[in-house]
């Protein structure tokens, strides 16, 4: 079993459907149904851990229903509702040289092009238009204000995983 620190979640099971036992799934892979090309998931919540395996699995409007092994009773089903969907991070496809999984960017220093530290990336949303990182200060910092900065070639201009840095084209008082 994978640890922890090696599991990436994908995705939330948040109900039932029917009377099957299948489950309905939000899907944080881009497209939606890329959930279902990982046949083994590692359900967690709240510290509780269980391996499944996806049976067959749907898109139906904006959410993905799925059938896991063993599972046929809805009542039961219903006890699945909030765990979180992982894989192991070695199960992610590469990509390429200038993309990156979200994961990747949780956590880098985020600094203008003046040098100017403007906090570290907390966490990321999309917004339909771009996505969107969420900065907020951390030692060192600029100052105490939590920023939105798209996800942009435009304001994005360099990534260092290594150093754990990204730079940016935007204007602190913004």
């Amino acid at each position: 079993m994978p640890t922890a620190e090696d599991l990436i979640v994908l995705g939330k099971i948040t109900s039932v459907h029917g009377i099957r036992g299948e489950v309905k799934i939000y899907s944080f892979t881009d497209p939606i149904d890329n959930l279902l090309d990982y046949r083994r998931w590692t359900l967690q919540r709240d510290g509780e851990v269980k391996q499944v395996e996806l049976v067959s699995g749907r898109l139906q409007g904006k959410v993905l229903v799925a059938k896991l092994k063993g599972l046929d009773d809805r009542e039961v089903a219903r006890t699945f509702a909030g765990f979180d969907i992982c894989v192991p991070r070695a199960q992610l496809p590469d990509l390429a040289e200038d993309e990156f999984y979200w994961y990747q960017l949780v956590g880098l220093k985020v600094v203008d092009t003046l040098g100017q530290l403007l906090g570290s990336i907390d966490s990321l949303m999309e917004t339909g238009a771009n996505d969107v990182m969420v900065v907020k200060p951390c030692a060192g910092s600029l100052d105490d204000r939590e920023r939105l900065l798209p996800y942009t070639a435009q304001c994005v201009l360099k990534v260092d995983l290594e150093a754990g840095e990204m730079q940016v084209d935007w204007d602190a008082d913004f």
